[in-house]
């Protein structure tokens, strides 16, 4: 992005890192351990990232950034320089906000040193075009993007602010104001830059005695929970590459600020790894921009209502005019999609979610056992016979069908993408349709798994029945990816 601020110059990388550790050092209350340092990674394609420069022992402190240094709502002059009650607009938009005006301050902003060590180019899926998208057929991740719904609030609760305080929010890239179409498409990629660096680095600034908590919804950048948290963005704490394997530290949220811990003893010129948790690289790729195969464990593929219905031979989950959906609408146990795993071992009834089994065992009913089960008030027990297991093979094999690449082809494209890069680097389409099948081939190895596992279900004569402790590590896991 061409404007005054002039942030984030390739040319000045190493300069711009040792300004922004220079400017982190002068700051009161805030500590550096000196065995750690910031490293150029790029030969890694890391960009930047933490590095140990001596042993560190574990749950030895690595850094502290005390809350006044933050970069929140609370912390920017801004809020008493607007009208507007910022807390108004929520945590996601207020902070927003807040970072579009101590962006286009430049050097001015308390921040500046900052913002020049952040990015600006992004491969989160916001920023995909539509036919780069068209990789992601068939993925439920598509439809997580949120890019309406963000736009929309954008015009409807940013926009008119930036429009209306010029002297706090001055035109960039040579444009008279933010009116008009081109000065709605400036402000609209400010806003998307933003809310992506919100998305993929802010935490929720909790109490003392809250744990903290990297959530993000799943619309865009705004979210309707009636308790949310302010967010801000931790200096420092975000350049931490992550790594679901080699994580090695922790932010601790304290009374004081955050505190950046040794979860395990760390040897010399070893990276420092942060970790997102157990989430699918689908979610990786949506809400950071990148994908590795260190997440694939954790890979989920998704069945929605509408697939399943169809495969019980619904024409739609019209839930007001299908009495078994309105029945489980009823006790609140139908969802829109439903969240399977990779299988940990080869019990089916261990990876499908209870609610998806219930709703195939009602959709399988009679119109006689449907009233007998209405008439006790309580969902079915989720349990698979014959009939559920014919269902659910019909649904894995229409979700197959949403793809427009198999299995083998995906493997096929991905190996020639690594043998081109294994010469040079891939162009940014390149690198996205990479990233873009390597999701697919999680969704759809899983698929096989659980097309293989019906399969023997349906040739045994047993039925499988869920017992009271089966809710294992793999059922436990797909429902709080629904969250």
């Amino acid at each position: 992005m061409s404007s005054t601020t002039h942030f984030l110059d390739p040319a000045n990388f190493q300069a711009q890192s040792d300004e922004f550790i220079s400017w982190l050092s002068g700051k009161p209350g805030l500590r550096i351990n000196p065995k750690i340092r910031l490293a150029d990674l790029r030969s890694r394609a890391a960009g930047r990232g933490v590095v140990a420069q001596f042993d560190i022992a574990e749950g030895e402190e690595l850094f502290t950034i005390p809350r006044e240094h933050v970069l929140s709502t609370q912390n920017s002059k801004l809020k008493d320089l607007i009208s507007q009650d910022l807390e108004e607009l929520g945590p996601w938009l207020s902070l927003m906000l807040v970072m579009i005006y101590e962006y286009l301050l430049g050097d001015q902003s308390a921040w500046a040193s900052y913002f020049k060590v952040l990015p600006q180019k992004f491969d989160t899926l916001m920023f995909w075009s539509s036919s780069e998208l068209q990789e992601l057929q068939g993925s439920a991740i598509v439809d997580k993007i949120g890019k309406q719904g963000a736009e929309e609030s954008i015009f409807e609760m940013i926009a008119p602010l930036v429009r209306q305080n010029p002297s706090l929010f001055p035109p960039i890239d040579g444009l008279a104001s933010y009116d008009g179409d081109a000065g709605s498409q400036a402000l609209l990629k400010l806003a998307h830059m933003m809310g992506t660096l919100i998305m993929a680095y802010a935490f929720d600034i909790e109490k003392p005695e809250d744990e903290n908590d990297e959530g993000d919804d799943e619309s865009g950048y705004t979210t309707d929970d009636e308790e949310q948290l302010p967010k801000g963005m931790v200096p420092l704490a975000d350049l931490l590459n992550a790594d679901a394997d080699r994580n090695n530290a922790r932010l601790f949220q304290e009374e004081t600020g955050f505190v950046m811990k040794a979860i395990k003893s760390i040897s010399a010129g070893v990276e420092i790894f942060n970790d997102y948790g157990e989430i699918p690289r689908a979610d990786l790729l949506r809400r950071y921009g990148y994908v590795t195969d260190n997440y694939a464990p954790y890979d989920v593929v998704e069945l929605s209502l509408d697939l399943v219905c169809q495969a019980a031979g619904l024409e739609n989950a019209d839930i007001e005019n299908q009495f078994a959906l309105q029945f489980l609408e009823d006790l609140e146990v139908l969802d829109d999609g439903y969240v399977i795993p990779r299988p940990l071992n080869d019990e089916l009834i261990d990876v499908l979610p209870d609610e998806l089994v219930m709703l195939a065992k009602t959709l399988c009913m009679s119109r006689e056992q449907l009233k007998q089960q209405v008439s006790k008030g309580k969902p079915p027990k989720p349990s698979l016979g014959p009939m559920e297991v014919i269902l659910l093979s019909e649904a894995v094999q229409l979700k197959q069908a949403h793809y427009a690449t198999t299995l083998a082809q995906d493997r096929e494209l991905l190996a020639q993408l690594g043998q081109a890069e294994a010469f040079a680097p891939l162009e940014d389409s390149a690198r996205r349709r990479k990233m873009a099948i390597q999701v697919r081939i999680g969704e759809k190895e899983i698929l096989q798994s659980l097309s293989g596992m019906l399969v023997a279900s349906s040739e045994g004569s047993a039925t499988l029945k869920r017992t009271a402790d089966s809710d294992n590590d793999a059922s436990r896991r797909a429902k709080a990816q629904k969250t």
